[in-house]
């Protein structure tokens, strides 16, 4: 990843739920499962997690549910205070900040969507969209100026006067979005965002948000149960299971190389040949021959090429660059099946 200090860092984080659990985190024995834990009457949300989130990165958490994704990202924001471990955000330690300067983080910072839309009622689009704003503190035309500007950049342009009641779901969660991007936050932390959708417009919203990335380009922590959307959105998959992240890694890795048999299991069922592309493929002490493919591009993108194809090698480029070579096997392999 970046070569800059992470945006995010999280180390060795616990978060436990119970009577004393400070106390229980200090004495226990090392190593204890999370049934253990349970058994002994407290609940580990997170359970000795280490991640970074990198600038510009698009993070995605998922897990099934209680697995410890909403309850990591909201540690990440001080909304649950850590049993133990450290986390930084642009490298001050959260948990050391006074009430006042992690209320001025998060106004200053940090954006939040969650699955419930939670607009005003009996405010207009632009109101919901502004409200962020006049907690701020800003005079009426200036907020008013940055809330027509997102509300268009969202694709809700000429609904400005409409309230949440006259709008579709999908409508209703383009206004959530713009309201947390009404504050130009750094950080943007969005907890299922897009669940409570129609298959359908869960699609368009995850091509909107894609398109909003490519403009604003945000540091993104974005949770979801749904492998196929994380397959879509994500610079890397983070999976929970019991509070732990079992693997970190880009979709390729996860899906060529689980770490663990749950993350196997998680993703035995997923098309391979739609995940993995040339430049995770690309030997970089090979040439090949011949036309080279984009790096960006899936296995399943170059299938007839590689059906019809007869080189060994096939040159990889990355922005016009040679960066080595793929085996034409390997990716046969994957787009039919290792014994095909």
């Amino acid at each position: 990843m970046s070569a800059k200090a992470p945006v995010i860092s999280c180390q060795n984080v616990w978060k436990i739920f119970g009577s004393n659990p400070q106390r229980f985190l200090r004495d226990m024995t090392p190593g204890m499962s999370f049934d253990d834990i349970r058994a002994a009457g407290y609940i580990a949300g997170v359970k000795d997690v280490s991640i970074e989130v990198h600038e510009g990165e698009m993070l995605v958490i998922m897990g099934l549910s209680g697995s410890g994704k909403s309850t990591l990202v909201r540690c990440f924001s001080r909304l649950h205070d850590i049993t133990g471990g450290t986390i930084t955000v642009e490298g001050q330690d959260i948990m050391g900040l006074s009430e006042k300067d992690l209320i001025e983080l998060r106004r200053s910072k940090m954006g939040m969507v969650f699955q419930s839309f939670g607009l005003l009622p009996h405010r207009t689009v632009l109101e919901n969209v502004a409200f962020p704003l006049e907690m701020r503190g800003q005079d009426k035309h200036t907020r008013r100026e940055r809330a027509l500007e997102v509300v268009k950049l969202v694709g809700l342009e000429g609904r400005e006067d409409y309230f949440p009641r006259e709008l579709s779901g999908g409508q209703q969660q383009r206004v959530g979005i713009a309201r947390s991007l009404a504050i130009e936050p750094d950080i943007w932390f969005l907890d299922e965002p897009f669940s409570a959708l129609d298959p359908l417009i869960r699609k368009e919203m995850q091509d909107e948000f894609l398109r909003l990335q490519q403009l604003l380009n945000k540091t993104i922590v974005f949770i979801t149960h749904d492998f196929d959307e994380a397959l879509r959105l994500a610079d890397r998959i983070a999976i929970m299971k019991d509070g732990a992240v079992e693997q970190c890694d880009t979709p390729d890795q996860i899906v060529l190389h689980p770490a663990t048999e749950y993350v196997r299991k998680f993703t035995e069922d997923i098309d391979k040949a739609r995940v993995v592309h040339a430049g995770v493929l690309a030997d970089a002490t090979e040439t090949g021959e011949g036309d080279p493919v984009d790096a960006g591009m899936t296995v399943q993108d170059m299938a007839r090429m590689l059906v019809n194809d007869n080189r060994t090698l096939i040159p990889v480029r990355r922005d016009d660059a040679l960066i080595g070579a793929m085996p034409r096997k390997a990716a046969l392999d994957i787009l039919l099946g290792a014994d095909a």
